[in-house]
């Protein structure tokens, strides 16, 4: 399973890359050329440091399974992984976007921080044994995969447009996307929420349970308020 994850974020780093190779020759003015292979291919460098940050969490994991590193090795390499991460983010905001592909940008920014919030429970998991770690884990990187999907989709129309800049005018990149698709996983984190704490009578078989429950929707509302444009 882990394995075709990890296939589908470098197929998504080879689309990328595709497309940052390209976008120069859609753009008339030198200057607009330039400043638009540049930033095709950053973009493209963060999705492909994303990825190789992916596959690297996930063969540690199997060098810990196989008896190679001990538990402790293991912890300290997703200490340095998280923090790498966290670098690698922050270079989506010194993009210098153009305005059609901010959209899509914000998309992969997105992905890329829910990637991250999946490895951080995941690490919860390993450290405790939490199954409803690991759950929430599978969760989000399900969902940073459909957010990638929709960043690849959005660049794409975005693609299309600049053809049409200079005669038709400005152009607007698909704007509504971002908060459907929050919309939408924070109704799934809630589902979720249930089906974890509550029982077949959608009650709660303790206070304590019910507690937890409380804790997991505050959780994906506050996901929702911070990822919400």
């Amino acid at each position: 399973m882990k394995k075709n994850k990890i296939q589908n974020i470098v197929i998504a780093v080879v689309a990328i890359l595709i497309i940052g190779s390209i976008i120069v020759y859609n753009y008339s003015a030198d200057q607009t050329k330039q400043k638009g292979f540049q930033f095709g291919n950053e973009l493209a460098q963060i999705q492909q440091d994303v990825a190789e940050l992916q596959v690297k969490f996930y063969s540690e994991k199997t060098k810990w399974d196989e008896g190679d590193i001990s538990k402790e090795e293991l912890l300290m390499h997703y200490e340095d992984h998280l923090n790498k991460f966290e670098q690698v983010i922050y270079r989506y905001d010194s993009l210098e976007t153009p305005e059609l592909f901010e959209s899509s940008v914000e998309l992969f920014k997105i992905s890329s921080q829910t990637q991250l919030e999946s490895d951080v429970e995941f690490i919860k998991w390993i450290m405790t044994g939490d199954e409803s770690a690991k759950i929430r884990s599978d969760t989000q990187i399900q969902e940073a995969y459909e957010y990638e999907n929709l960043g690849l989709a959005e660049f794409q129309s975005a693609k299309k447009g600049i053809k049409n800049y200079d005669e038709a005018g400005k152009f607007s990149a698909p704007q509504n996307g971002v908060k459907q698709k929050v919309i939408q996983i924070f109704d799934n984190m809630n589902n979720q929420c249930d089906l974890e704490f509550k029982n077949e009578m959608n009650e709660f078989d303790s206070q304590e349970i019910e507690v937890e429950w409380f804790n997991c929707t505050n959780d994906a509302e506050k996901w929702k308020k911070d990822h919400l444009p």
